[in-house]
């Protein structure tokens, strides 16, 4: 477990203002659908923090932090990369290329995003419904 939970104003000064509301907006889009347990981590040699969304010892995806730099990283494994392929062609080309270019490992494709804007918002939407159903009820 991390010890120092950055502040919003360090948050700020490392990625910037206009990243840093598309960090929240992306958390808050997240945590609309998705009851997960949230965890701040060193982010190891790439990344300044990491913020990974887990239930049950399982990772939804993560979101990383350097300077200037705002980063989505979700894993499919083998039955969700089967699940991307039947439908790729409702993703845009952009992530279709990220897919087609992330390295797959034993533990799956590690598809990583680096994000400046909300424009794949609908995208990693349908990337995080192949990973988990929403698990939170809507009042």
């Amino acid at each position: 477990m991390f010890e120092e939970v950055p502040t919003t104003e360090e948050m700020i000064a490392l990625i910037g203002q206009p990243l840093f509301e598309v960090w929240i907006k992306l958390s808050a889009l997240i945590e609309s659908k998705y009851d997960m347990e949230r965890f701040w981590n060193s982010g190891g040699k790439k990344w300044t923090y990491e913020y990974k969304y887990r239930r049950g010892g399982k990772t939804l995806c993560a979101l990383y932090a350097k300077e200037d730099v705002f980063g989505f990283l979700i894993i499919l494994g083998k039955d969700e990369r089967a699940k991307f392929e039947a439908s790729r062609k409702g993703f845009s080309i952009e992530v279709q290329k990220i897919y087609d270019e992330s390295v797959t490992y034993h533990d799956g494709k590690w598809m990583l995003f680096e994000l400046t804007d909300t424009s794949l918002f609908p995208d990693l939407e349908k990337l995080l419904l192949i990973k988990r159903k929403p698990n939170k009820r809507h009042p």
